[in-house]
């Protein structure tokens, strides 16, 4: 594997690339275009919505790794209470999301009542900059955090609106447990859920 693909910890110097990184692989994600539906302006608003989550949310209590144009940040069921935005971060992602706060708001609430209630790690986001895709980087990333819930023995789960994405999370053994229609008119998320692996 080459230091382009080796997953490393994500330090607070990295937000700026990350956001970046991110910002170009959700910019087709139907939930982000339902966010942000602007085109001229969605790689911006992506961006800072990013940079928040992962400075202000993410950093501090999840495990987050990324590659040269990839990141992942994955939630371990011991920061699950922890890795949630503060007052401040609301109100930071109400102006990022501007008259779109409502809808984001609603489809959080709706996702989080399809949480499982087991023990598990959650993959609450991965994404590469699409110049960078067939590269190995998102592959290298979710194997690096699966083999962390295998070693904890749990599952993973997570939550994707990109049909297009299933069997890449398939071929990792994840499965559609649950089908969510995110109110107001918003996009499908799919739940997907992957049991632990002995090593």
């Amino acid at each position: 594997m080459s230091n382009t693909n080796t997953p490393k910890t994500a330090a607070i110097d990295d937000a700026g690339r990350i956001s970046r990184s991110l910002a170009r692989a959700f910019d087709d994600d139907p939930m982000m275009r339902w966010f942000f539906p602007d085109d001229s302006s969605r790689e911006s608003s992506l961006s800072s919505y990013f940079a928040t989550i992962f400075t202000r949310q993410y950093v501090r209590d999840a495990v987050c790794e990324c590659t040269e144009d990839a990141a992942a940040f994955w939630v371990p069921p011991e920061a699950q209470a922890k890795a949630v935005p503060d007052a401040e971060t609301i109100q930071e992602l109400q102006n990022i999301l501007g008259d779109r706060a409502g809808l984001f708001r609603d489809a959080v609430g709706a996702a989080a009542e399809h949480t499982p209630q087991e023990q598990h790690w959650y993959l609450a986001l991965i994404g590469a900059d699409p110049a960078a895709q067939g590269q190995g980087q998102g592959a290298a990333l979710l194997r690096s955090g699966l083999a962390k819930a295998d070693a904890a023995g749990l599952p993973a789960y997570l939550e994707s609106s990109k049909e297009d994405n299933l069997p890449f999370y398939e071929h990792f053994g994840f499965a559609v447990r649950d089908e969510v229609r995110l109110p107001g008119g918003g996009p499908v998320l799919r739940a997907m859920w992957r049991e632990a692996r002995r090593s």
